[in-house]
């Protein structure tokens, strides 16, 4: 599916028979769901892989080749997310336990997750950046971390917020094709958050704002996880 499709003009609404409350467009997101999961589990993190290996090899090239040809410039975004009902202390606590080592609750905030989780060489995520498929490595993530400390007044915008997590992201020769910061800032009734991606100059802008979207998606299926944990 492309993003200038459009839907034809046609409207379906539900009249009744399901009990359940919800659209046509909630059910078919749980099925939807449901299936990606019993996917995921029958294939494991191994089978993925060699699933995904040659879309793999060749998303990586494409962030490589960002990469050089950017000669270390980056450009950024920034996705708002408002929370009510959750403080970011609860929330930084649950992401901090799901990094830790639930790889099934960081992969089912988002149907491109694919890998979460660590190995030789440090914290894997394969994922796509745009419409490619990725495998890079967080360098350090933690509420305290700093990874580009040389430059780190310039890309934080907002330093009255009290909680940041940062990182490097880097391919497995070390290439650094992005970076990632995300600040929380609490609020009377919950928090905001703002993620910011960094990616190579030469990257188009399409793939940055697909990451804008995909960081709605996750954070906000993490969010109401966390909420849900607590509950």
């Amino acid at each position: 599916m492309t993003d200038d499709q459009t839907s034809p003009p046609v409207t379906v609404t539900l009249q009744a028979g399901p009990t359940r409350a919800g659209s046509i467009d909630d059910f078919e997101l749980f099925y939807a769901r449901r299936a990606l999961d019993r996917f995921r589990k029958r294939l494991g993190r191994q089978g993925l892989l060699d699933l995904l290996a040659a879309d793999i090899e060749e998303g990586n090239a494409v962030l490589r080749e960002s990469a050089r040809t950017s000669d270390g410039r980056f450009k950024a975004g920034t996705t708002v997310l408002a929370t009510q009902g959750l403080t970011s202390a609860v929330f930084l606590a649950w992401m901090d336990r799901a990094f830790a080592g639930d790889e099934d609750a960081l992969l089912a905030a988002h149907p491109e997750h694919y890998v979460m989780g660590t190995d030789t060489i440090g914290a894997r995520v394969v994922e796509n950046i745009g419409p490619h498929v990725c495998s890079f490595y967080m360098g350090g993530w933690g509420t305290d971390a700093m990874a580009w400390a040389a430059d780190a007044d310039e890309l934080l915008p907002e330093s009255e917020f009290p909680r940041k997590m940062s990182s490097n992201l880097f391919l497995a020769d070390g290439t650094v094709v992005g970076r990632s910061l995300i600040q929380f800032g609490d609020t009377a009734d919950g928090f905001t958050a703002h993620l910011t991606v960094y990616f190579p100059v030469t990257c188009p802008d399409d793939v940055l704002d697909h990451h804008l979207r995909h960081y709605a998606v996750e954070f906000r299926n993490w969010i109401v996880a966390a909420a849900t944990a607590r509950s």
